[in-house]
């Protein structure tokens, strides 16, 4: 417990560090030239790299947050319904690569940012973006630090890894739709397009993660178990019954 406060207090400050480190503007001025033609020529050179900046930035994002992160909680959850210790093991395995994939990622794409991009931190989209960075770290310490299945501290682990993994998703997602605003904004190009085809990944997902729950449930409609009491409707009619229902009908 006292290596999670630890975390959680370093976490904290460092979000607030960042927010009050001097970030690099990526807009430089340029010396003065003779030639009016040659200025704009580079104006529109630094207009085409920053935009690509800007391209890569998203992906990176979300690659991270709209792909590798839920796929890795899907994955992980699919262990709740496998026995196989070695199904088990690569299972485990599997969300954790997928998680430190989309750390690394998340990484790249926040260094980008304090790089390249002007962070004034006046919309949502910076701010969230730097909560964001903060608790996926924190999460991914957490991770590492994983008591033993039966110890004292698992379950406070456990709760605790949970509360970040959602909340790193919800603020995942969150972030990518104001990313993607923030872009509009930025170059007044449609997002409408990428709007609908995210929003409907996110649909994908977020079905096929409740369709895991009730999958069990659904297979188990169609046979009775042995502890499980036979109603009526599952029982099998006599002929002797069957002629009583017969009267009743004619009746």
């Amino acid at each position: 417990m006292q290596v999670l406060r630890r975390l959680v207090f370093f976490t904290v400050h460092a979000s607030l560090f960042i927010l009050v480190l001097p970030l690099v503007s990526s807009s430089q001025e340029h010396s003065k030239t003779t030639s009016h033609a040659s200025k704009k020529d580079n104006n529109d050179k630094l207009s085409s790299k920053l935009m690509f900046e800007i391209t890569l930035h998203g992906f990176l994002l979300w690659a991270s947050m709209g792909f590798l992160m839920p796929v890795g909680i899907l994955v992980i959850r699919m262990s709740n319904r496998v026995e196989c210790g070695r199904k088990l093991k690569v299972l485990f395995y599997t969300h954790a690569i997928l998680q430190i994939l989309a750390v690394l990622i998340a990484t790249a794409g926040a260094v980008m940012s304090i790089k390249n991009f002007n962070n004034s931190f006046n919309n949502y989209h910076q701010r969230i973006g730097v909560a964001l960075y903060g608790i996926i770290w924190l999460q991914a310490l957490v991770g590492f630090i994983r008591p033993r299945r039966g110890s004292k501290g698992r379950s406070v682990w456990f709760f605790i890894h949970w509360l970040l993994g959602t909340a790193v998703c919800l603020l995942g997602v969150l972030n990518i739709y104001t990313g993607l605003q923030a872009y509009h904004e930025k170059t007044s190009r449609g997002i409408r397009f990428w709007t609908i085809i995210f929003t409907a990944e996110m649909s994908f997902l977020a079905f096929f993660y409740l369709f895991q729950d009730k999958w069990l449930h659904i297979q188990r409609q169609g046979v009775v178990l042995g502890n499980e009491p036979i109603m009526p409707n599952d029982q099998e009619i006599s002929p002797r019954d069957k002629q009583k229902e017969l009267k009743i009908l004619t009746c």
